[in-house]
């Protein structure tokens, strides 16, 4: 039962902070965390290598899902500050792997979460606004290639085309493959040669919406937004008929990670965002991001098949362990 997570949330979250913890630990040896791309995120293991970035997103819905059902909801401007310091956590410790694209992935859960619990959306409205007037002095911060990321897209959307063999060379050549798709793809054989001949980074990964567009041109990739909207719509369903607190605000949270990693993810593939390293959930390779995306989609299930045998309380207050 998903409300058994209730008490597993406190020892996930620890557990999940401290495999964060332990990737910036220094003298870990290099055969254990080996650094990829300059990002220390990943722990060699037997069998797969380990993003704890990834997990992390199922322990931050669960501890911040079992905040708010405790508290009466945020509706006080005041009341938004504690659940954002618990998101800073994970979030500090995920940038400074540093890996800032997954870091980003948990401002829209958080909100949605706040959305859900009852937080009004002026007030959120307005730490939108502050962080907009804010976010330029960040800069200084960011890595250098952080920063060439950023320089390239605004380049992009001027028409510059001087950094097309540079640093637009993934952005310019994702869309290349993109138009080559035309509307109903290239053969399977064409399309392999399109994309080894273009040399396209992280095709496997990264790119793989690209790689889709350019074997199933226009109706492929509409195809994979449909049902990816499709998800979207059911994990929302799932929410507005959860009569628990805790199981609603879950299912939202992942359903904000789910469609901020797909909004991103497509974003990058088609110029309108920087490449910043997000995958596309069940489609990207990746083992940690996999299984994370498929826990997450167990957890929905879960809370669906229970929805109807929970018991309605409409007090937003009540000790831990008294079913709801």
């Amino acid at each position: 039962h998903y409300k058994l997570f209730m008490y597993l949330a406190w020892p996930i979250a620890i557990l999940s902070l401290g495999l964060l913890v332990f990737l910036l630990l220094p003298g870990v040896p290099s055969w254990l965390v080996t650094p990829i791309n300059g990002a220390r995120a990943w722990i060699n293991l037997p069998i797969f290598n380990l993003q704890p970035s990834e997990p992390a997103k199922i322990a931050f819905v669960l501890f911040l899902a079992l905040y708010l059902r405790q508290r009466d909801p945020p509706e006080s401007f005041l009341s938004l500050f504690p659940p954002g310091l618990l998101m800073l956590i994970p979030v500090g410790l995920i940038t400074l792997q540093p890996d800032l694209g997954t870091a980003c992935l948990f401002v829209p859960s958080l909100f949605g979460m706040l959305v859900t619990a009852g937080a009004r959306l002026r007030h959120l409205a307005l730490i939108v606004v502050l962080a907009s007037l804010a976010a330029p002095a960040a800069w200084p911060f960011l890595m250098p290639h952080q920063k060439a990321r950023f320089v390239a897209l605004v380049q992009q959307i001027k028409g510059d085309r001087s950094q097309e063999h540079d640093d637009n060379f993934q952005s310019f050549t994702a869309q290349r493959l993109i138009g080559a798709g035309g509307l109903t793809g290239q053969p399977d054989d064409k399309a392999r040669a399109l994309i080894r001949f273009n040399r396209l980074p992280e095709a496997h990964n990264d790119m793989i919406f690209s790689v889709i567009s350019t074997r199933f041109g226009v109706v492929g990739a509409v195809g994979v937004i449909g049902l990816f909207l499709t998800y979207f719509a059911g994990a929302l369903g799932v929410a507005a008929m959860c009569k628990d607190r805790f199981g609603r605000i879950v299912a939202v949270g992942i359903a904000a990670f789910i469609a901020a990693q797909v909004v991103i993810n497509i974003g990058m593939n088609i110029g309108l965002l920087p490449i910043i390293g997000i995958t596309l959930p069940f489609l990207s390779y990746g083992g940690s991001s996999m299984l994370t995306c498929w826990l997450m989609t167990g957890l929905l299930f879960n809370i669906a098949m229970r929805r109807e045998l929970t018991p309605y309380n409409p007090a937003p207050r009540y000790p831990l362990g008294q079913a709801p």
